[in-house]
C-alpha cells in the first residue's frame, strides 16, 4: 500500500499524497494525490518543486505545474501531434 500523507487543499477538501508514487519534472518530482485514503481514486498531483497542487495534464500525458513550471514531458513524443 501507498505511504500517504494527508493535506488540505485551497477548497477545504482532504486529499492523501503518496510520497511513494512520482513521476519525474523538470525541477522536482511530481507526486500522485488521491481523493480517498484507500487510494483507489486519482485526485491530481503535488508539485514536488513548489508544494503545489494546481497542476495539469494534457491528452498526451503532460504534466505542468502552473504555479512554478515544473514540467513532466509525455514518455512518447510524435511530431504528428505538433
Amino acid at each position: 500500500m501507498a505511504e500517504l500523507q494527508t493535506q488540505t487543499v485551497s477548497s477545504g477538501k482532504t486529499v492523501f499524497v503518496a510520497t511513494d508514487e512520482a513521476e519525474r519534472g523538470s525541477k522536482g518530482p511530481f507526486y500522485v494525490v488521491y481523493s480517498t485514503e484507500d487510494a483507489e481514486s486519482r485526485w491530481g498531483y503535488l508539485c514536488g518543486n513548489c508544494d503545489s497542487f494546481d497542476t495539469a495534464m494534457d491528452t498526451m500525458a503532460r504534466i505542468e505545474c502552473n504555479n512554478c513550471g515544473n514540467v513532466r514531458k509525455p514518455e512518447e513524443w510524435d511530431a504528428a501531434h505538433e
